[in-house]
């Protein structure tokens, strides 16, 4: 049985009061850090393959089903805006299409050839990498589409919670974080999901700061999408370029459109 279908080691959960629950859950969460430390070695081969293949040209697709998809699919809406990069940059492919984030359509796992034809569409090549996220390691839309890629020599990695998976065989690239049964049998939305949002938390974010889309710590190259980040915006420019006037700094950055930009045309006058 895969570990992640084993049953949990808590019984009779309808029992317990709101404060065992939630005590529990807390206890096997902290499971999860300890997991990834281990998979790092293997999450670290799959970074540095992601960034040559970006610095290159190439593209990163994500594709999942259930809750990993959907993870997956939030972590890369928010590129573009945190780092200024492209849409095409980093692509989520999910089991039915991004159109059901909310309606989970689940019964799509099982089609074998619809995550191969979702990458043909996006011209997929191997200039690219693709991540398939599956937990149990044998979601038939992730396994088939690292196949087909691995057939067309498309370097591809996989995210599992289970040993020796069908993806894993498939991929070139495996990770393999294994945070055993859940709390909830059966229920990878649990302590899996949350590894694999720590794992594309690291992976979007390593990945950026070597395209050199972070200096120091600042996102400097944020898009001034609202008055909060347009904000802390003018305050990242006057951090590192000197400028004391808050009204001329907002000047300078609305004019570049972002704080790298306006740094790269402003000299540091310390004014």
């Amino acid at each position: 049985m895969k570990i992640t279908e084993q049953p949990s080691k808590y019984r009779h959960l309808e029992k317990m009061t709101v404060e065992e629950l939630t005590a529990n859950i807390n206890n096997e969460d902290k499971i999860v850090p300890l997991a990834i430390e281990k998979a790092l070695p293997q999450l670290n081969k799959l970074i540095n393959s992601i960034v040559q293949k970006l610095k290159a040209g190439g593209r990163l697709f994500y594709l999942g089903a259930g809750s990993g998809g959907r993870l997956s699919v939030l972590d890369a809406i928010e590129l573009p805006t945190t780092f200024g990069v492209s849409a095409e940059m980093v692509q989520p492919i999910l089991a039915g299409g991004v159109e059901w984030l909310i309606e989970a359509r689940e019964e799509m796992e099982d089609d074998r050839d619809g995550g191969w034809k979702m990458l043909q569409e996006r011209k997929v090549s191997d200039k690219d990498i693709v991540l398939g996220i599956t937990a149990s390691g044998s979601t038939p839309f992730v396994v088939e589409s690292l196949r087909q890629c691995r057939l067309h020599g498309i370097t591809t990695g996989c995210l599992t919670s289970n040993h020796s998976t069908e993806a894993a065989a498939e991929a070139d690239l495996p990770v393999e974080v294994i945070t055993g049964p859940e709390f909830l049998s059966g229920s990878t939305r649990m302590k899996c999901g949350t590894a694999q949002k720590m794992i594309f938390d690291m992976i979007s974010t390593t990945v950026m700061i070597q395209l050199g889309r972070v200096l120091d710590n600042r996102m400097v190259h944020v898009k001034l999408i609202n008055d909060k980040i347009t904000d802390r915006a003018v305050k990242i420019l006057m951090e590192q370029s000197g400028m004391k006037d808050y009204a001329d700094a907002k000047t300078v950055l609305l004019k570049y459109g972002s704080v790298k930009e306006a740094l790269d045309h402003t000299e540091t006058t310390g004014k």
